[in-house]
């Protein structure tokens, strides 16, 4: 994608949502982080679906202290790694507790310093919580910074990078929301789709696809006559 394209590629996803959220559900800033340690090799719904259980009866991390291990397991059990996530977030609950007066910290090194939250999660919670600009690359946001031509890289970090590097500072904040959904409900792996695209113009793969896709010329034999 050249450097010219990236302005109306974001303006063009911007028009279409402007004020982009994330799809995890929370009322404050430990469900968040709560929720998205829980949304690893997960979906949001199934983290959804959990939290409803969860966050009313234990959403600080008091609470999940006092709900024990056992019980916070019970909760999440429909989630993908509960058990590991479930020590880890308790054990994240304890450091809050101890270290921070029960509050999420707002620094990086903070944040990673936490059980169960790498570079992926912090950007999340820094973005949506504290709105630094940051990029969460998931596997959406690879897919679509590769396809693209946007950010092309061979790992997260590459991509984190060039995406921090090329998106222009007025989109910058956004742009995580902006690219997940994108990579969620249309630019989506196996079979992009395109036809519902409003971004294709700019995107490299588009060409390429266009033609794949394009359909088969009618024998001129074949066609109906305009009379």
């Amino acid at each position: 994608m050249k450097t010219q394209d990236i302005a109306p590629f974001f303006a063009t996803l911007q028009a279409a949502n402007p004020q982009p959220e994330t799809e995890l559900e929370y009322t404050n800033v430990f469900e968040l982080l709560a929720a998205v340690l829980l949304s690893a090799q997960a979906t949001d719904v199934g983290v959804n679906k959990a939290t409803r259980r969860l966050f009313p009866v234990a959403n600080t991390p008091a609470k999940l202290l006092a709900l024990g291990l056992d019980g916070l397991t019970e909760h999440i059990r429909t989630i993908g790694l509960y058990r590991t996530k479930a020590k880890n977030l308790l054990e994240t609950c304890r450091i809050l507790t101890t270290q921070h007066g029960g509050k999420v910290p707002g620094t990086r090194a903070e944040l990673e310093a936490l059980p169960g939250v790498g570079r992926k999660t912090a950007n999340v919670v820094l973005n949506v919580a504290f709105g630094e600009p940051t990029m969460a690359v998931d596997t959406h946001i690879f897919r679509v910074s590769n396809r693209t031509g946007l950010a092309p890289g061979k790992n997260p970090l590459e991509v984190e990078l060039k995406l921090l590097a090329r998106i222009p500072p007025a989109y910058l904040v956004d742009a995580h929301h902006w690219l997940i959904l994108h990579g969620r409900y249309v630019c989506q792996a196996r079979r992009p789709l395109c036809a519902q695209c409003a971004v294709t113009r700019w995107c490299d793969a588009w060409p390429a696809i266009s033609t794949a896709v394009a359909p088969a010329k009618v024998p001129h034999s074949s066609r109906c006559s305009a009379t």
